[in-house]
């Protein structure tokens, strides 16, 4: 897991848990046997990751806090002449209250009045506790459920990470190349939802960005069919030597049999919705925030991957009461027939099966429509559900 992190640079932490968290479904995509406790454990536990916030709510590594300073300092100078001096009694008393009492739930408080904050009026101490995080005077000790708790970063951080300043030069240029290292190939320009969160605006990217070219760290691509470089990671070159001789032997990617994944909505793959339609011929829209009635295809709807195309989109459901993985939607792009390609239907039960036991369910109910029918005929009978066939440590597959 902690390979992984390095290797996409940080994980985008979303607190809507439909499917499973957005940080989950990324990890579980990529790690067989993916468990939510690993991440808390790395957490909150060893504390090899934190929360902070480069591009809305990430995880990276604590290791690269020093290169995430940035973030603190600037949400310092925006409170300090703004909430903690309109609320100073408040910050002292929350302050002192960890400092003698330990890591506190900002609902063991008490109520106060809401203040207006952010997009919406919010409870004060709920308020404020979360600035003192935002400035690094507090950190996250642990969650209850999606409800953080609070304690001194001083209490949470090695003495010798939170004393490391670096420039802020160099801080951007390293949250700049987190952006492409995360993705894989980003262009130099894209929706402004690639570069929120403090990348610079444009003039300062293309001098940052050529900093990093400069300095061997970014290699400019051309991709056969799209218009603009594309910028890779210098250690990521020997995965496309890689892609370039398994095209030439005809081989699939990686030298396996391809697999199925259901990527996170907001997976780093999916980051740039404009490249997934112009080198994937996906046109991707997450819909969570859409009005129901103006939705295309469904609430939390995750795209398909298979080996290295992008096939279809399912909506999963975690229904917790019942211990079940309910498949709301299936969705295949124009053309693709699950059932007539080879390995497909195999590796999409491993998928769904691996997805199930990551929620801790009993069984996968798929929809009813019947243009889904012989497929989940053919999944029962694949994983043990159909009569006569169940296998010990199996879950049941129905129609629903």
């Amino acid at each position: 897991m902690l390979r992984v992190v390095d290797r996409l640079g940080s994980l985008q932490f979303d607190p809507l848990e439909v499917a499973g968290r957005n940080h989950d479904l990324v990890l579980l995509a990529r790690i067989q046997g993916y468990r939510r406790a690993w991440t808390d454990h790395w957490l909150y536990q060893d504390r090899r990751l934190y929360e902070t916030y480069n591009k809305s709510l990430n995880i990276v590594p604590v290791a690269e806090l020093p290169l995430y300073r940035y973030v603190w300092d600037r949400m310092q100078r925006r409170h300090e002449d703004g909430a903690f001096d309109e609320h100073a009694p408040l910050v002292e008393e929350l302050l002192d209250r960890i400092r003698e009492r330990g890591p506190l739930l900002p609902r063991d408080v008490g109520p106060r009045e809401a203040i207006d904050w952010y997009w919406r009026p919010t409870n004060q101490v709920r308020a404020i506790l979360e600035a003192l995080a935002e400035v690094g005077i507090l950190g996250i000790a642990r969650r209850e459920g999606n409800l953080r708790v609070y304690d001194l970063a001083e209490r949470l951080f090695p003495p010798e990470i939170l004393a490391d300043q670096r420039p802020e030069e160099q801080q951007q240029r390293h949250r700049l190349l987190a952006r492409y290292r995360g993705h894989g190939l980003l262009g130099a320009s894209g929706n402004q939802e690639l570069w929120v969160g403090g990348t610079g605006y444009a003039a300062d990217r293309t001098a940052r960005r050529n900093a990093l070219i400069d300095a061997g760290r970014l290699v400019a691509v051309q991709v056969e069919g799209l218009r603009g470089e594309r910028f890779v990671v210098a250690e990521d070159l020997p995965v496309l030597d890689q892609a370039e001789a398994e095209l030439a032997a005809g081989s699939p990617p990686g030298g396996t049999e391809p697999g199925v994944a259901f990527l996170a909505p907001l997976d780093p793959l999916c980051w740039d919705r404009d490249l997934l339609r112009r080198l994937f011929e996906f046109d991707y829209v997450w819909e969570v925030y859409v009005p129901a009635p103006k939705r295309r295809w469904g609430y939390y709807v995750l795209p398909i991957l298979y080996g290295d195309r992008l096939i279809g989109r399912i909506e999963p459901r975690i229904e917790r009461r019942s211990r079940t993985l309910r498949v709301v939607g299936l969705w295949w792009e124009p053309g693709f027939e699950p059932l007539a390609e080879p390995g497909f239907v195999a590796a999409f039960a491993a998928a769904l099966d691996a997805h199930r036991a990551f929620a801790d369910a009993t069984g996968v109910a798929l929809p009813r429509q019947a243009r889904h029918r012989p497929l989940a005929l053919e999944l029962r009978a694949l994983l043990g559900g159909a009569p006569g066939r169940a296998r010990d440590n199996v879950a049941s597959y129905q129609l629903s």
